[in-house]
């Protein structure tokens, strides 16, 4: 860092990603290269459900580096309260837990994007339900020095362009004219973007694409993308590392990953007119424009309203939906239906937003569909 730290906005506290240390165990995943583990005990089993060895059952996911805050959190808590089940997650990309799951090598993955057809049609174990576990949104971080109390003002277009490589220096016209009295330097922008198959890339590009036809043209939306510049990293907290290490430096990242490095979030300017950051107000603003989603039509991004934030987004649970193994799938629901209602909590202590009253109905709904060895529903 050489002395030199980013300012401007104001710093935010460190999420809950390394709380209940103590209660971690290890996951190791075949075929995932990257092991973020956050596992404890976990569920409500009750004695006929354990199995002729008496041993509970245990539950092992992988996926979204976007969820690991709150499953960091909310797991160890779950186990206070439900000792029992050995919980344990990898946090490997969206789309490292969408191989998991379908490789049969997990019991449940977690993506920032549901699957699409053709990879539901290739999971080795038959159907898949996917469940909406949480709602975020991603914050545009940038290391500049920047007069206290002062933030960078972009919009969607102008980020765009920095992204395609034809923005390169920060004080080109097409942001300085959006930072009126602002003194940018003259220095290169270094673009910081995701190595790994991401969901959160996936929002990013989606939220990009709608707004800048020249984004969706050369670019386009997906969980990895061909792209026209910048430097990659690993996972969301490679992201948040780097750009804290590299002055001049641009990235986007789940808002929970600030990780207390006084790295600011831009204020983007959405439909509206409105520079507006992410947070638990914002986010909810633009999810409310959207109260009914779908594993098919899901995408929040851009909605109209005052106060939305654009770049925001749902992450989903993905479980196969007839379960081999009875104990292993009433442990499973159990779980993800505490996760989705009373776990909602430890959402909103860690810079996400606990997910809308129709949006927790849906994922009750979609739980409901889980059956056991008999075909027996899983969950009342």
């Amino acid at each position: 860092m050489s002395g030199h730290h980013p300012s401007g906005g104001t710093p935010r506290r460190r999420p809950a990603i390394q709380a209940a240390t103590a209660a971690i165990v290890l996951l190791a995943v075949a075929a995932c290269s990257s092991t973020t583990t956050a596992g404890t005990s976990a569920s409500a089993v009750d004695a006929t459900s354990i199995g002729p060895s008496g041993n509970p059952p245990t539950l092992t996911g992988a996926g979204s580096t976007f969820d690991e805050p709150f499953f960091a959190a909310a797991f160890p808590k779950y186990h206070q309260q439900h000792p029992g089940v050995t919980i344990g997650y990898s946090a490997v990309g969206s789309s490292g837990g969408i191989a998991a799951i379908s490789a049969g090598q997990v019991n449940f993955g977690a993506a920032d994007v549901p699957m699409t057809a053709a990879e539901q049609a290739a999971a080795k174990d038959g159907p898949i339900t996917q469940v909406p576990v949480d709602l975020g949104g991603e914050g545009i971080a940038y290391h500049l020095s920047l007069p206290s109390g002062t933030r960078l003002h972009l919009t969607g277009p102008v980020l765009a362009e920095i992204f395609l490589g034809q923005i390169i220096r920060w004080d080109d016209p097409a942001i300085t004219a959006l930072n009126p009295g602002l003194a940018l330097p003259g220095a290169p922008i270094t673009v910081v973007h995701r190595s790994d198959g991401s969901g959160t890339t996936y929002i990013f590009s989606n939220y990009l694409s709608s707004v800048s036809p020249a984004w969706a043209a050369k670019v386009g939306t997906g969980k990895t993308l061909n792209w026209p510049a910048g430097e990659g990293a690993e996972g969301n907290g490679g992201v948040a590392t780097t750009v804290y290490a590299t002055p001049w430096s641009i990235g986007y990242i789940e808002q929970a990953y600030d990780q207390g490095l006084l790295l600011p979030f831009a204020a983007i300017r959405n439909q509206a007119g409105n520079y507006v950051t992410p947070s638990a107000q914002t986010v909810a603003a633009d999810a409310a424009q959207r109260p009914a989603i779908t594993p098919t039509d899901f995408s929040i991004v851009n909605e109209p309203g005052a106060d939305s934030y654009p770049i925001s987004g749902y992450s989903w649970v993905l479980i196969y939906t007839h379960q081999p193994n009875q104990a292993t799938g009433q442990a499973l629901v159990a779980m993800l239906d505490w996760l989705t209602h009373a776990g909602q909590a430890y959402a909103a202590a860690n810079d996400y937003v606990s997910l809308p009253p129709q949006i927790r109905q849906l994922a009750h709904t979609m739980l409901q569909q889980i059956t056991g060895p008999s075909g027996a529903q899983l969950l009342s």
